[in-house]
């Protein structure tokens, strides 16, 4: 194995023993502090799984491919996101890291491919957070629209920092309620949904009549339905987060497990019902639902179906539900990017001086650096709108990449855990169902990725396909890369170090049990 690869092992995931007596004496030198509750994990999977991409744009899915097809792209991705959680929570339990899938991927598949996902999915948070606080920014213009956006920007920027530099108790606390409106609003919103067809808050009853109006329930065929699925993954994107919070879990052999075990039951109730209510309350040839947008409050499925029913103030309500979503997706963006930056760093893929920790377990160089970096990207949509434009579209296959990493690094592990002896019942957690699982994931993957663009493909319009696949040629050109330079391999499962993780899991739990 390489020395990036070794360093993982005495990096992201060596604190474990430290970082378990972190957790009683309060501080450790360099390392983060296991500080999240079981029930702050299982609220961040939870917030994860819905974002701006529920509440705005899940709509324009129903006009593309209709009731049915709407349906049918929501439960395969979901079924896919399950089966990658899984993979996940099997590797996050047995080797809880704040890197997550970059250190796995460099210890289970190539250190080189660990060094392309971190650095790409670090990038992308960056991104993703410019973008986000561009829209807080336009969210609260909404009230105030005679005032500055920089400002709001400005603003949402310094309370996310203050948020993460406190403690990670903090950051959990947080999510933890953010997390909770969004939960509140969809359980309303199912409640009044399911009254509206059933005809109790809306008379006569909505029925099920949209789901066989005209060309319904299935509108446009396979292709579609295929057509959707780009859009059905975004909106899963930010599941993964939960992995990263296994390095800073209390007990992460109980947390996780419990957060991935419920990500199916979320996936059902909050998006496939959601769909299913739009659908039913809203025909699938409605232009508003076209019209819908991350800014657009008034054509949110959510207000259209709130306003339906007759509740006053819709569009104000949802705009507050929306702002509290996008303060969520720049807080767990801080946050999983500076843990990302930090393992990158401990692993000895970024300067170390990104590895520093406060005696609170903060990573604060690799935080600043992060926020530094949305600024950066930020300031762009200021001075150069086509170039903020095109890094946001350039990166928007990062979290499909990431996707793929854990489902491959997952299928390397379980096959080089049982090629080295080991039995299932040594894992605390292990997924069923393998290998059906990752490969699924990497299946559905694949063919999200390389059918995003195919019109463009046909077309020869490559400078189309360039800023489309910039991701992709990214991670290829940094894995490239970095293996030339240091002439790593892709690790024989019989060379894979399994001992070295399994000894340090163990000594966290001990430390786990200790303080109980």
């Amino acid at each position: 194995m390489s020395k990036a690869s070794n360093d993982s092992t005495a990096g992201s995931s060596s604190g474990q023993t430290p970082e378990g007596q972190a957790q009683h004496s309060g501080q450790a030198a360099n390392s983060v502090h296991r500080n999240l509750s079981t029930r702050q994990i299982s609220m961040i999977a939870l917030g994860g799984c819905i974002g701006t991409g529920l509440f705005m744009t899940s709509g324009s899915t129903i006009t593309k491919a209709g009731p049915g097809g709407g349906l049918v792209a929501y439960t395969a991705m979901g079924l896919m996101v399950y089966f990658l959680m899984t993979s996940l929570g099997e590797l996050a339990t047995y080797m809880p890291v704040s890197g997550s899938f970059a250190t796995y991927s460099s210890r289970f598949v190539d250190p080189a491919l660990g060094f392309a996902m971190g650095w790409d999915y670090w990038l992308n948070w960056t991104i993703a957070g410019a973008v986000d606080i561009s829209t807080a920014a336009l969210l609260i213009q909404y009230w105030l629209p005679n005032t500055p956006g920089w400002i709001w920007s400005l603003l949402v920027l310094v309370i996310v920092f203050l948020i993460n530099a406190l403690a990670v108790s903090a950051f959990g606390e947080t999510e933890f309620w953010l997390s909770l409106i969004k939960v509140a609003t969809i359980i309303i919103f199912l409640v009044v949904g399911f009254a509206m067809i059933c005809g109790i808050m809306f008379h006569p009853a909505a029925g099920l009549g949209n789901f066989t109006y005209k060309d319904a329930p299935f509108v446009g065929g396979l292709p579609a339905i295929m057509s959707v699925f780009l859009i059905a993954g975004y909106s899963f994107q930010g599941t993964e987060v939960v992995g990263v919070t296994a390095g800073e879990s209390k007990d992460p052999s109980t947390a996780v497990p419990k957060a991935i075990n419920e990500v199916f039951w979320r996936i059902l109730l909050f998006y496939v019902l959601s769909i299913f209510i739009i659908a039913a309350l809203i025909p699938y040839t409605s232009p508003n639902l076209l019209g819908a947008s991350d800014t657009n409050i008034a054509m949110s499925p959510f207000t259209l179906v709130f306003q339906r029913a007759g509740l006053a103030g819709a569009a104000s309500i949802m705009n507050a539900v929306v702002l509290t979503s996008i303060l969520s997706a720049v807080n767990t963006g801080a946050y999983a990017s500076s843990r990302m930056l930090y393992a990158l760093a401990q692993d000895g893929y970024a300067p170390k001086l990104l590895a520093r920790t406060t005696k609170h377990g903060i990573p604060m160089p690799a935080l600043i650096a992060t926020l530094c970096m949305e600024v950066a990207t930020f300031a762009t949509s200021i001075f150069g709108q086509s170039f903020y434009l095109w890094l946001v579209t350039a990166t928007g296959l990062t979290g499909f990449i990431a996707w793929i990493g854990i489902a491959l690094s997952h299928y390397r592990f379980r096959r080089a855990f049982l090629k080295q002896g080991h039995q299932l019942s040594e894992l605390k957690y292990h997924t069923k169902l393998f290998p059906l699982g990752p490969v699924l994931a990497m299946a559905l993957c694949l063919i999200v990725i390389f059918g995003q663009d195919i019109p463009a493909f046909a077309a020869g319009n490559w400078q189309e396909v360039l800023m489309t696949y910039f991701s992709v040629i990214l991670v290829v050109g940094l894995y490239l890369g970095y293996k030339f330079k240091h002439h790593t391999k892709i690790v024989a499962l019989a060379d894979i170090d399994l001992e070295t993780s399994a000894a340090k899991n163990g000594s966290a739990a001990d430390s786990e049990h200790a303080g109980e």
